[in-house]
């Protein structure tokens, strides 16, 4: 699945750009209105198995798309699955031009015949025609079904034959640089060039199918190759000018400046690779639900907020690498991206989760019972723990003292708190446990246990905050309570 995002100054100028960030509206919107596919494609960002039960009806397509639209989305971006096998496909994309939004289509060209092609045609919808080699066997085995060669080249000509592309009619094909095609990859992107069919090359997401496909990857000097290699061909053919940066060729992904992604099951989540989700517009608008994320209010100010050695990058103020392989390879959205050439041998200085915890909270031994951070989420951590006899918590008969559990909540709340201080934009740590309330002990906790500790930030009205704790051993609840914590953390406005 692509990531593409359009070039500044192609599509949306900067000043739109920079627009959108500061005020928290959108460009445009991602959206799934159906996870069913019937390709198996090796590098797919879905995990795909097959449940599609709970997706969001039509009518629920609609609303997203006029909230998106009510926020500024001037385009829709259709994904999936495969878009060409949702039954209302064709209503959903009259529906985007209706009103007033240009609609563009991923599709793997199953369904595209010639009479659907000028159907497209004449809605005015983008298609991205995924693509990957020339050749029919490499082709079928990356999309994971024998005969998808050929379903491909059909669509091509229908579209072709479509009047494909014209002006406001875009062309484009999406293809992934993988071992298995990499010796045609500058050959392909000449071809397109030269058919004036937009080629959207890029990086795999290591996540999702990829990650159990493991042949496909590319190493870093490799990948620098290539992409010097077409900048060169686009400079000297076909004056097309752009610096080489990972994860797109030719352009660069800032799309969380001004979009999201909506799945096929309301879930809304920053993009494709950063599958962590931040509401569903199933329970809120999703205005709310960008205005009050905390995630994406650190992609909109990533110039404050990114980490490592991306932050020091002489491209810091135009790119921040991909997020989604920062996320899926380090479990922080604003970690460097692993996957840059130009972070090779700083692999040390990119934080990666788990993370000890001593480095983030302020509380050392024989105090300090939180050891590792886990995982970061939308205003949710968790923290593991390990009980030794050394502890001061630990009771004569190995247990541990109830009085604990709150001191653990607490310090997996200032675990997340440092966690997000280690940011460019950020104060040092600093934090007071003000209270608590509604604390039940569920169960005891012994020695030799490994706990897990989930804290959510429940409100936050600047500095201080409710955080809803819970403290388990594998899937037993052993305590769970509420502490009001003050956190230095330079908020200036109020959050639910």
């Amino acid at each position: 699945m692509s990531c593409h995002s359009p070039m500044i100054g192609e599509e949306f100028t900067r000043a739109d750009v920079e627009e959108a960030a500061r005020t928290g509206r959108l460009l445009s919107m991602e959206i799934e209105f159906s996870l069913r596919c019937n390709y198996r494609c090796q590098y797919c960002y879905v995990e795909q198995t097959g449940d599609t039960a709970g997706e969001m009806a039509p009518d629920e397509i609609r609303d997203v798309i006029l909230q998106a639209r009510d926020l500024g989305a001037r385009k829709i971006i259709v994904l999936g699955g495969e878009p060409m096998i949702y039954p209302h496909i064709m209503d959903m994309l009259a529906f985007i031009r209706q009103h007033g939004m240009h609609a563009e289509m991923f599709t793997n060209g199953t369904h595209v015949t010639p009479e659907t092609a000028h159907r497209l045609y004449d809605l005015g919808v983008q298609v991205v025609l995924k693509m990957n080699s020339f050749d029919e066997a490499i082709q079928d085995e990356l999309a994971g079904v024998r005969g998808a060669y050929r379903t491909i080249q059909a669509a091509f000509d229908s579209l072709r034959a479509a009047g494909y592309p014209a002006d406001g009619h875009l062309m484009a094909v999406s293809t992934i640089i993988c071992a298995q095609n990499l010796p045609e990859v500058t050959r392909l992107w000449q071809w397109l060039r030269d058919q004036d069919i937009t080629p959207y090359f890029e990086i795999i997401t290591p996540q999702g199918n990829a990650r159990d496909h493991n042949g496909l990857e590319v190493d870093l000097p490799t990948l620098h190759k290539v992409f010097g290699e077409l900048s060169e061909i686009d400079r000297t053919r076909y004056n097309h000018h752009w610096d080489p940066q990972p994860p797109l060729v030719g352009d660069r992904c800032l799309r969380h400046q001004f979009s999201c992604l909506v799945s096929a099951f309301g879930t809304v989540r920053p993009c494709v690779g950063v599958t962590l989700p931040v509401g569903n517009v199933r329970e809120q608008k999703l205005a709310d639900i960008l205005r009050d994320s905390e995630i994406i209010g650190d992609l909109r100010r990533y110039k404050q907020t990114i980490r490592g050695p991306c932050a020091a990058c002489e491209k810091a103020s135009v790119c921040y690498g991909c997020r989604g392989a920062a996320y899926q390879l380090t479990g922080d959205y604003l970690a460097s991206d692993p996957l840059c050439w130009r972070n090779a041998g700083r692999e040390a200085e990119i934080m990666t989760l788990p993370v000890e915890a001593g480095k983030l909270i302020p509380q050392q031994a024989p105090l300090k019972v939180a050891d590792r951070l886990m995982s970061v989420g939308e205003r949710v951590a968790v923290v593991e723990t390990d009980l030794r006899t050394d502890s001061v918590f630990v009771r004569a008969d190995g247990t541990l003292d109830p009085a604990a559990y709150l001191e653990l909540i607490a310090q997996a709340a200032a675990a997340m708190n440092g966690f997000r201080a280690t940011r460019r934009d950020s104060p040092e740590p600093e934090g007071y446990l003000l209270g608590a309330r509604n604390l039940e002990i569920l169960g005891p906790a012994r020695v030799g246990d490994t706990l897990s500790v989930r804290v959510f930030k429940a409100t936050r009205y600047g500095d201080f905050g409710i955080i809803e704790g819970a403290v388990s051993r594998g899937e037993t609840l052993l305590a769970k309570g509420e502490i009001k914590v003050w956190h230095k953390t330079g908020a200036a406005v109020p959050a639910a």
